[in-house]
Formats: C-alpha cells, structure tokens, sequence
C-alpha cells in the first residue's frame, strides 16, 4: 500500500502503463501470428505484406520501451530469413 500521495500516483501511473503495454505487446504478437500464418500457408507474397505492416509496429514498441531493441531486431531478422527462404 502507498503511502505517500506521490507513491499513490506512482502506482496508479504504474497500473495505467500495464494494461497500455499489454494491449500493444498483444498487437505486436497479432502481427508477428499474421506473418507466421502466411509463412505456414506458403504464400510469400501475403508474408512480405504482413512483415511490412509488423514492422513499424515493432520499432514503435521499441520507442516506447515495451521491448528491447535487441528482441525487434531478433524478430525481425528472422521472419525476413524465413520469408527470403520461401520459394
């Protein structure tokens, strides 16, 4: 329990950038299961489309350190290797 008002702040701005950062990492997963499923389908061209919508959604996410740079990069450059080796 807060005892200070500045801490009873502190904990309702803490509360409030929770559920603000579930609801983009789940957006974030959203996009990254939109190219997963194109990449299962086969379909290259329906995996590029979806990376590119992904990909500023991942970098935002960054900027607003919901993530770590490292992670977006990760994600990124494997779904690019994995829609490059989609014949």
């Amino acid at each position: 329990m807060a005892n200070t008002k500045s801490a009873e702040k502190a904990a309702r701005r803490a509360e409030t950038n929770r559920t603000r950062n579930i609801a983009l990492r789940s957006r974030m997963r959203t996009a990254l299961r939109k190219v997963n499923d194109a990449l299962a389908s086969g379909k290259k061209a329906d995996a590029t489309a979806a990376l590119k919508d992904a990909q500023p959604l991942i970098d935002s996410l960054v900027n607003k350190n919901v993530i770590h740079r490292n992670k977006a990069a990760r994600h990124k450059s494997a779904l690019s290797a994995r829609i490059k080796a989609l014949k």
